[in-house]
């Protein structure tokens, strides 16, 4: 049985976990909520390492990459909603990010929601890992620390200007809608009956494109704020792996970016923001073969999502926010080539450049935790809705899991927050030896009752009494 609101908040601000608002009479429309949008380019220039190192380095632009987002102040605790086109965003890098954010907002950096979108023709921050790479004097590269620390101050100046400029929030918009034919689960059946985890982003085998779906969700959210009858801004968010071909050097936003790039243009006044969901075990692959064609046909299919999800829209008055934030701790992967002697011994000349890049990206994670810099699971509560921030390439079944402790709400969950994890997976993976764990995984088994439990306390759910 749910405890009353009054308790949950009671027990979470005794933990220190929450910040929130005085009381308002049910219903009423806040009058001091105020919202600034915010956009900034962070292309990477020509040269520099894309997917961290694994894939050619960045040879041209087909697209721009945007940092996009939006800073709520006024009837709760200032806080940051920012997707970032980039692969991922990690460790040191990741602080940094927030850090900057946070200054600029006037606000703490755990108030700050920082996500990738995750596209691989584009860049993953780790600069712990990189000055590993550099002090070991090694032909692999993860990122330009200078292109980094640019990007993050133009965002940050951005973040700082937009607020000269905010505008009254009083409505909150909750909508969602199907999308038709983008998500497939990696992990589908044959014929056979065997468990298969190969169904990639591009799959061009015709028993995994002819195969179910798997788990997905199958659903595009959008949280929009309104000023009266003014749509303001919108953050949507769908769980797939956000690539249509990638890896040839070709910077771009992908389809999702593309998808997104219509919804701005139907009205410029409304800003657009896009998350990525849970999808570490999802992608485009039971439609997607490859084809040049195929980027604008998925774009196509998740705008006419989003679009839908716009229409079907209700508001709802915002009389407020909260913001809770979980801790986490995984522990780091210690299995056969994953400890901290083995990584540190890929650090040679003799390896592969993206191997010795890995291997920098795990010691990275292990330093980190060592600090004991845990990691976080933050959500914003607006009552009727919640945006719930997971670390990493979370398997879309903590994207269901979250969705089925607030019933209902509209949960809005985004994954890859601080990617230092690299893929977190449920137990099932472990146990089926789902291939993707190889080498992007640096979190050891036994990650999903933490992470579990950490979505229920972020999310204002009681314990679990087992």
């Amino acid at each position: 049985m749910r405890q009353p609101v009054s308790r949950r908040v009671a027990l979470l601000t005794g933990a220190g976990l929450l910040a929130g608002v005085g009381s308002r009479a049910a219903g009423e429309p806040s009058r001091e909520a105020r919202l600034s949008v915010f956009n900034e380019d962070v292309t990477v220039p020509l040269g520099h390492p894309l997917m961290g190192g694994g894939i050619e380095p960045a040879k041209s632009v087909a697209d721009p990459l945007w940092a996009r987002g939006i800073v709520l102040e006024g009837a709760g605790p200032t806080i940051v909603i920012a997707a970032v086109d980039w692969c991922e965003i990690r460790n040191e890098a990741y602080d940094r990010w927030r850090a900057a954010l946070a200054e600029a907002a006037g606000t703490a950096p755990d108030h700050v929601l920082l996500a990738s979108v995750h596209q691989h023709d584009a860049p993953v921050a780790d600069l712990r890992a990189e000055r590993i790479l550099r002090e070991h004097q090694l032909q692999g590269s993860i990122c330009n620390p200078e292109f980094h620390e640019q990007a993050v101050r133009r965002v940050a100046a951005a973040v700082a200007e937009a607020r000269k400029s905010s505008r009254h929030v009083t409505q909150l918009g909750l909508g969602r809608a199907r999308v038709d034919r983008i998500a497939s689960n990696r992990r589908y059946l044959t014929a056979a009956g065997e468990v298969r985890y190969d169904r990639m982003s591009t799959t061009r085998d015709a028993a995994a494109r002819a195969a179910d779906e798997g788990t997905i969700d199958p659903w595009v959210k959008t949280l929009s704020f309104w000023d009266g009858e003014q749509p303001l801004a919108a953050i949507n968010a769908y769980a797939t792996h956000p690539m249509s071909a990638y890896g040839q050097g070709l910077v771009s936003s992908d389809f999702v970016g593309l998808a997104r790039q219509r919804r701005q243009a139907d009205d410029p006044r409304v800003q657009q923001v896009y998350f990525s969901g849970c999808s570490g075990n999802v992608t485009a692959g039971k439609y997607n073969d490859g084809a040049p064609l195929n980027r604008a046909e998925l774009a196509d299919r998740l705008y006419q999502g989003m679009r839908t999800a716009w229409q079907e829209t209700r508001r709802v008055p915002l009389t407020g926010w909260q913001v809770r934030v979980a801790p986490l701790k995984l522990e780091p992967r210690a299995a056969d080539g994953f400890t901290a002697a083995e990584l540190s011994a890929q650090l040679t000349p003799e390896q592969k450049p993206f191997a010795q890049c890995l291997a920098a990206m795990g010691l990275s994670w292990r330093e980190r935790l060592e600090r004991g810099r845990q990691l976080e699971v933050p959500a914003v509560d607006f009552g009727p809705a919640q945006f719930l921030l997971l670390p990493g390439e979370s398997y879309v079944e903590y994207q269901l899991y979250a969705q089925e402790q607030r019933p209902e709400s509209l949960v809005v969950v985004a994954g890859y927050g601080e990617c230092a994890t690299g893929y977190v997976p449920i137990e099932r993976a472990w146990r089926e030896h789902d291939g993707n764990l190889w080498d992007w995984c640096w979190v050891a088994p036994g990650a999903e009752e933490p992470l579990k439990a950490a979505i229920r306390q972020a999310l204002g759910q009681p314990a679990r009494e087992d």
